[in-house]
């Protein structure tokens, strides 16, 4: 047979055929390597590509956060694309710099291994309900950072050997006690000074700014004028929580689940016990014989508790009489346990038990005879129980329903939300990041701006948003994104650059008070002639927030005044004012030797902070990193 197929192989069909394989193969292979190369790298650190796909998964996790962190405010914050690209930027330096970890884990031959990750998997707080371990949840929350479980658990072998890196180095740290008294000193350090506030709203008036100003810079900035893709959605949305059951759960299913699930109720019989323990191996004669001495003065009727007080090596209980609390089968040694729950009565006394500790006497002292909890005491969890389980059969019966009615017309979700009992919802045009719960979770979110439901207008696949919870949309409306006609934004850039506009004149007057300040002017001559007053700062903090940061930075960034000479510096404040500074004194305290621990932690760990940064920087500096300048996402 074998010569057959030899000879098979060798016909003119067979090579066209083997041809024609082959051609499909090199097609595929061709086809798969050009569509590798479509994707560039937002860097590459050492020749390690870091993709397109690993920054996208960081960025939305760091736009999660921050939404988590600023509510309702953080819509407004991210239209401004100058903060989302300098998030952009940190998300690709935070990249770069575990890459450059990870390449160092290996190079010191750091490694994490299956059974570590596996355990931190199980102890991770967010993957518990009730303190245990819940797989479904896991899924869940894993699936919302757009992780498998694979990829989940080699990115957390990762961040686990970085922690062992980290760890490493900071474990190395120390300050010497004269660099921590320093470090608290300057903590501590206050500082007098006078200053003056020039602020840009008094110099408004002396702004004008022309119509073709306000055009000219609406042409150089349309970027910042964008409106964002919206749509506007119907959806259908089904919790099993919220499923009215198909059957009514009465008393006797109630009971007969009960006797079904008898032996989940059953109370193990529990045995409360004292011993006298003396310890020794098991051929240690002579802890033997003390043993069975103690047990003949116990049936000539010596006190049990006494003789435990005087004479057993368990320290623990014998200050208790010997006694041990209740006890259940599988919780002692077998040679133990065995004698302790073949006692009969309440009071009776075993021979002397040899076990892995030494010798024991042990005396029953009370019985807990295993019981099942009566019916009463469990039958409103069983029925919770059973009503769930049902509403759970309802919600995949109704499921099916509307995947094959959502399908099959597709064009409206009404026949699925009857088929479900369920309400259509809709929702006017939205931005992407301004979908309310549950259509804003990233798995929902990238099906609805897929090609298929955006532009055919079709019903989408149901969407698992958690548990026995899914969705199905179909998109009802579209605006693409677009730059804001000139009409709708010229007020706000009138108001920019006025702003800009004072802010330019405070900054040159300032220089000129500044100047005539450092020629000998007095600071409460130049204020009286501006028509502002000169605020005074006594024992100044480097925490201080009720005045401008920017302030408060450039008076502790001054030198020591010298004798009847302050120091002078002039200040440019982030929202267009300035400001004119008199620095007058520094006041350094008096450290005692004993410095707080909790002081002592935070400088420490601040120090580590520090050098770890700078450890990292040299790292970068010697590695060869390229950052293109590519747009890594687009923003809504």
């Amino acid at each position: 047979m074998l010569e057959k197929i030899r000879e098979g192989s060798q016909g003119p069909a067979a090579k066209i055929i083997l041809g024609v394989v082959i051609l499909s193969f090199a097609l595929a292979g061709i086809g798969g390597y050009l569509g590798q190369t479509t994707e560039q790298p937002v860097a590459e650190v050492n020749g390690v590509k870091i993709s397109q796909t690993e920054f996208s998964r960081a960025y939305q996790n760091e736009r999660a956060r921050l939404e988590q962190q600023f509510g309702e405010y953080f819509t407004q914050i991210s239209a401004d694309p100058a903060y989302m690209a300098r998030i952009r930027k940190g998300v690709v330096d935070r990249l770069v710099q575990q890459e450059l970890q990870n390449q160092l884990a290996t190079e010191l031959g750091l490694r994490v291994s299956d059974e570590q990750v596996r355990n931190a998997i199980l102890e991770m707080p967010y993957f518990q309900i009730g303190g245990q371990f819940s797989n479904d949840r896991y899924l869940q929350l894993i699936r919302q950072m757009n992780f498998q479980p694979d990829t989940f658990r080699e990115y957390l072998r990762e961040e686990m050997t970085r922690t062992q890196l980290v760890s490493a180095v900071a474990g190395t740290e120390f300050m010497l006690t004269s660099e921590l008294k320093k470090a608290v000193a300057l903590q501590q350090q206050t500082r007098d000074l006078d200053y003056v506030l020039l602020s840009k709203e008094s110099f408004k008036s002396q702004v004008e700014v022309a119509e073709q100003e306000i055009e000219d810079y609406y042409q150089l900035n349309q970027n910042l004028f964008q409106s964002p893709e919206r749509v506007a959605l119907e959806y259908l949305e089904l919790k099993a929580d919220e499923i009215e059951p198909s059957k009514v759960i009465s008393e006797e299913d109630v009971l007969a689940y009960y006797e079904e699930s008898k032996s989940q109720y059953l109370e193990p019989e529990k045995r409360r016990v004292s011993h006298v323990l003396i310890e020794g191996s098991a051929d240690d004669a002579e802890a033997q014989q003390k043993a069975q001495d103690i047990l003949s003065e116990l049936k000539s009727g010596a006190d049990f508790a006494q003789i435990a007080q005087t004479q057993s090596d368990d320290i623990v209980s014998a200050e208790l009489g010997g006694d041990l609390d209740w006890i259940e089968r599988d919780m002692m040694d077998p040679e133990f346990e065995e004698a302790a729950f073949s006692l009969e009565n309440v009071g009776d006394i075993t021979e002397v038990v040899t076990s892995e500790f030494g010798f024991h006497v042990i005396k029953l002292t009370d019985i807990q005879r295993q019981q099942v909890k009566a019916f009463d005491e469990v039958k409103d969890e069983l029925r919770a129980e059973l009503e769930k389980a049902e509403k759970i059969d309802t919600f995949y019966q109704k499921q099916t329903e509307v995947a094959e009615l959502a399908f099959e017309v597709s064009d409206s979700l009404q026949d699925a939300a009857i088929a479900a009992d369920a309400e259509v919802k809709k929702t006017q045009l939205l931005a992407r990041n301004a979908l309310p719960a549950p259509l804003n979770s990233p798995t929902v979110t990238s099906v609805i701006f897929s090609p298929e439901v955006l532009e055919d207008r079709v019903n989408s696949d149901v969407l698992e948003v958690a548990s026995e919870h899914i969705v199905v949309v179909r998109v009802s409306d579209y605006q693409a994104a677009s730059t804001k006609p000139l009409e709708e934004v010229s007020a706000q850039i009138k108001e920019t650059l006025i702003n800009d506009k004072a802010s330019e004149l405070v900054k040159e007057q300032a220089q000129e008070l500044f100047a005539q300040l450092q020629n000998g002017s007095a600071l409460d001559d130049i204020a009286q002639a501006q028509s502002v007053e000169v605020k005074s700062e006594s024992a100044l903090k480097r925490q201080t927030y009720t005045i401008a940061p920017a302030i408060v930075s450039e008076a502790f960034q001054l030198p020591h005044p010298e004798e009847d000479k302050a120091q002078l510096a002039m200040v440019e404040l982030n929202n267009g004012d300035a400001a004119l500074l008199k620095l007058k004194a520094v006041n350094s305290p008096q450290i005692s030797d004993e410095i707080d621990p909790q002081q002592e932690q935070s400088i420490s760990m601040t120090h580590v902070n520090k050098n770890y940064n700078v450890f990292i920087a040299a790292l970068e500096a010697k590695a060869q990193v390229q950052r293109p300048q590519i747009n890594v996402v687009q923003e809504n």
